[in-house]
């Protein structure tokens, strides 16, 4: 991966969007889609596309959603502490002791997640799981006037931390669930832009994935492709305590290539297409099994309208929904190249009527 590409990559990750509240990351992945899409855009939910080879055969729609988790202010307290909701699904055994980044008309706002130190808890108390309505949020506020100075009901929060590169090709960074995703889709369309694809492509960005796949859901209907592949993360079952997992999610390996789904949700011609190209292209691919609607954008393709042609393709990922989610970044390429190459097979003949 390029120094250019890395640095697209790494301000996705750190731009600070969760859920509902996308506006960061969609000003990154436009400014990148404008040096060499058709057309780009942002629909009223907040879902961003770029086209490339528009009025091509068939409509073709990429998915990867670019909301990410994190958390809401609900209450100001009279000492100037905030309390929080959560945006998207949580542990809060990650989320205490975090740092964090709120996102203010006047600007980013840091405090810190605060709990009630170990020492001066019971025995009984250091039984207890924590929860989400347990956690506050310290800004250094004297008392609530002086918060409200700063803060709002309702302003977005993150943890606060960013991308950074590790040993043997990995990155590590919060939300690349799905930030991923988002680069992928995007790349993908790069490379389709130079291969003169006969279908038209629409790369979309959705948002609002993590509280229920709402963006695709939006975006299908407007777009009502032919043709759906979602791009999201899945889990890597190839760290520490994973025995029992890969029993029901089989051994998926970070740099062992993108993870190719089978299931009711994935059209069996065209996850045999992705599989073809993989090996015709010489890019590794793993393969899982979903016996059921996959939870990703995918899924909302899939029922859009009176049903879409649809395939997922996902991303290795260690340490879902953390501040350390960790991804192999020859993963990301290959991702792309895949899709990339995959389209550039599909032709108006091309059936994939499944039986």
């Amino acid at each position: 991966m390029n120094r250019q590409t890395k640095q697209f990559l790494a301000d996705l990750i750190n731009s600070i969007s969760p859920s509902g509240y996308e506006a960061p990351v969609a000003k990154v992945w436009k400014a990148e889609a404008e040096k060499f899409a058709a057309k780009v855009w942002t629909d009223t939910h907040g879902n961003s596309h770029a086209i490339v080879n528009p009025g091509g055969s068939p409509r073709v729609m990429f998915a990867g959603h670019y909301d990410e988790i994190g958390f809401q202010v609900s209450y100001i307290d009279d000492k100037g502490f905030l309390w929080i909701q959560a945006l998207g699904g949580w542990d809060p055994q990650i989320a205490q002791g975090q740092r964090v980044q709120i996102v203010t008309k006047k600007g980013i706002v840091r405090g810190v997640i605060g709990k009630v130190g170990i020492h001066m808890q019971t025995p009984e108390e250091r039984k207890k799981v924590s929860q989400i309505k347990d956690l506050w949020i310290d800004i250094g506020a004297k008392d609530r006037k002086d918060a409200e100075k700063m803060v709002e009901i309702g302003d977005p929060l993150v943890i606060d931390s960013g991308f950074a590169e590790m040993a043997n090709g990995l990155a590590v960074g919060r939300a690349f669930d799905d930030r991923a995703g988002a680069f992928v889709v995007l790349e993908a369309a790069r490379q389709l832009s130079k291969l003169n694809p006969k279908a038209e492509i629409h790369a979309v960005a959705t948002v609002q994935e993590e509280i229920g796949l709402r963006g695709a859901t939006t975006a299908a209907y407007g777009i009502d492709p032919d043709i759906g592949i979602a791009v999201d993360v899945t889990f890597a079952t190839d760290h520490p305590n994973m025995g029992e997992v890969m029993k029901r999610e089989n051994l998926i390996e970070l740099g062992k290539g993108p993870v190719l789904t089978r299931g009711p949700n994935i059209n069996s011609k065209l996850f045999d297409l992705l599989v073809k190209t993989a090996k015709a292209e010489k890019i590794p691919y793993q393969i899982n099994a979903e016996p059921r609607g996959t939870g990703t954008d995918a899924n909302a393709i899939q029922l859009n309208r009176a049903g879409v042609v649809s395939a997922l393709v996902s991303i290795p990922l260690r340490y879902m929904h953390s501040p350390c989610e960790t991804i192999s970044l020859k993963d990301l390429e290959e991702s792309a190249k895949l899709l990339a190459k995959t389209v550039a097979k599909i032709s108006p003949r091309t059936n994939f009527v499944p039986f």
